[in-house]
């Protein structure tokens, strides 16, 4: 995978980061195994548009003014809840000899049969799976078919996945993928149906009982009477 280039600011910790952002930066921090930590800043803009093509599954060149340059992977983003803008940014640092771990998202492709001609929901159980690889070899994403989910008790699982042989997976490969479910309608027709008037009430003594006993205590009344 190629790398992108982006180059950032050091920061004044002095200063506090609702500071940095009004004036179009995002605060940052820089570190990593053998390295020191650096605190950053960056133009808003420029590293939108960079996260948009790299993600976090790219290795930048991040080049510091002043100072010098590191291989990083995007580590952590922070986005306002509201706003969902760029809040704060971590990257790691990042050797190209050892393995690097990560998420890359699991994307659908294709039709199911189980959806189109018997009107089955699709479900995707699994959005993400954790993968392990040499940074030059990450990938943003996996894809899987579902055309073969025909019926509603197939499903797709991790290991059908296919991922190049410089990565490994390292979610259980028995692990629910996507699944066809059965419409609400035929999950309501398949349901038992319980007899409601059989059932006792703990308690309770039945209708024509009650009735009977009260005829029993009103002709000893009637007995005592004479």
């Amino acid at each position: 995978m190629e790398s992108v280039t982006l180059t950032v600011q050091k920061r004044d910790k002095s200063v506090k980061p609702k500071v940095v952002r009004r004036s179009g930066m995002i605060p940052a921090e820089f570190y990593g195994h053998g390295v020191e930590n650096e605190s950053l800043q960056m133009d808003y803009q420029t590293f939108r548009k960079l996260f948009r093509i790299a993600g976090e599954n790219t290795v930048i060149d991040l080049g510091v003014e002043g100072g010098g340059s590191h291989k990083v992977l995007v580590h952590r983003v922070d986005r306002h809840p509201v706003t969902d803008n760029f809040e704060y940014i971590e990257f790691i640092n990042v050797r190209m000899d050892e393995k690097v771990t990560t998420n890359v998202a699991v994307n659908l492709e294709g039709q199911a049969p189980a959806v189109k001609e018997m009107a089955g929901v699709l479900v995707q159980h699994l959005h993400e799976i954790e993968i392990t690889c040499l940074p030059g070899d990450l990938i943003h994403e996996v894809t899987l078919n579902v055309e073969s989910l025909v019926d509603f008790h197939t499903a797709l699982h991790v290991s059908d996945i296919k991922v190049p042989s410089t990565v490994e997976i390292l979610t259980p490969l028995d692990d629910t993928v996507a699944a066809v479910n059965a419409p609400r309608e035929e999950e309501e027709e398949l349901a038992p149906e319980v007899d409601v008037s059989s059932v006792e009430v703990p308690g309770e003594a039945p209708a024509e009982g009650g009735e009977e006993g009260g005829d029993a205590a009103g002709d000893k009344k009637e007995e005592a009477g004479e």
